[in-house]
Order: structure tokens, then C-alpha cells, then sequence
């Protein structure tokens, strides 16, 4: 496979960041609702105290994810997703590590984040990414389950 970079969203990016993580959400899903998620529409502007980084793979971006101050001392990760067709080779695991780091240059204690109890990928990918469950809640579209980091 080739290098993987991962950096710091440029307006450039919107429309393809847009692309992976609304994929992202039609596959899990199976459809997408156009009254949902006008936050990806704009990543930048949607979440304008955080960070949003993609990961590119011969210059096509494959994966993203945003970073938000969430707290006294935490950051929380939204939105973060790769495109199935790149899955498994690392992408994630380098887009959670930058979205840390990031954390870590805010001063944060922990990282937090949430995602869809059924999306039992995701679900093992932030366990085997050294999150912990803290808890499951109900939301609007079933139970979601919620982890931290601490750093």
C-alpha cells in the first residue's frame, strides 16, 4: 500500500472529507437522511474550536476525523471515518493517534468519544485502541457507547 499522510484539513478538503465520512454513515445506516448531518457539509465551520485532520493515500483522502474541546481537560473525537475501501491498513489508527496528539498539544487529561453501539467494528477498534467503555446511553437512534483515554 502506499504512504499514508495524515495532516491538517485545507478548505481544499471539504468536499472529499465530506464524501468518506458521509460513505461512512450510508453504509452503516444503509441510507442517508438529507435532513441529518449538515455538520460534514463543512467540517471546519461546523466545529470551529477543533481540529480536523484526513489521512491521504496518493493524494486521495481516505480518512477523517475531528477533534473538539469537550470539557475542562478532555477533547472528544467526532466524525472520524474511513472509506471501506481502505480499511484495515493502519488509516484509522493513524487519524486516532493524530486527533491525540492534538489533545495532548490542547493539554488534555483525556480523550473521549462516542459511537453507535451496533458499529461493532468501530466499537473494537477504540477498545483495541486503548479506549475504555465507559457506558452505553440511548440516543435518538439507538444505544450509543461511550469511551475515554485517559492521557
Amino acid at each position: 500500500m502506499a504512504d499514508v499522510v495524515v495532516e491538517r484539513y485545507d478548505d481544499a478538503d471539504r468536499d472529499a472529507a465530506r464524501a468518506v465520512v458521509l460513505a461512512g454513515l450510508e453504509e452503516h445506516w444503509g441510507s442517508l437522511d438529507p435532513e441529518l448531518n449538515h455538520d460534514v457539509d463543512d467540517l471546519a465551520a461546523a466545529y470551529p474550536t477543533g481540529t480536523v485532520v484526513v489521512a491521504r493515500v496518493e493524494d486521495a483522502v481516505v480518512g477523517v476525523g475531528v477533534i473538539v474541546p469537550a470539557g475542562p481537560g478532555e477533547a472528544e473525537v467526532k466524525r472520524m471515518s474511513v472509506l471501506r475501501s481502505h480499511r484495515r491498513r493502519g488509516i484509522a489508527t493513524a487519524v486516532l493517534a493524530a486527533l491525540v496528539d492534538v489533545a495532548r498539544e490542547w493539554g488534555c487529561r483525556a480523550v473521549v468519544l462516542e459511537t453507535t453501539t451496533t458499529w461493532t467494528e468501530a466499537v473494537a477498534f477504540y477498545r483495541g485502541s486503548g479506549f475504555t467503555h465507559t457506558h452505553d446511553e440511548e440516543g435518538a437512534f439507538g444505544s450509543d457507547s461511550h469511551f475515554r483515554l485517559d492521557l
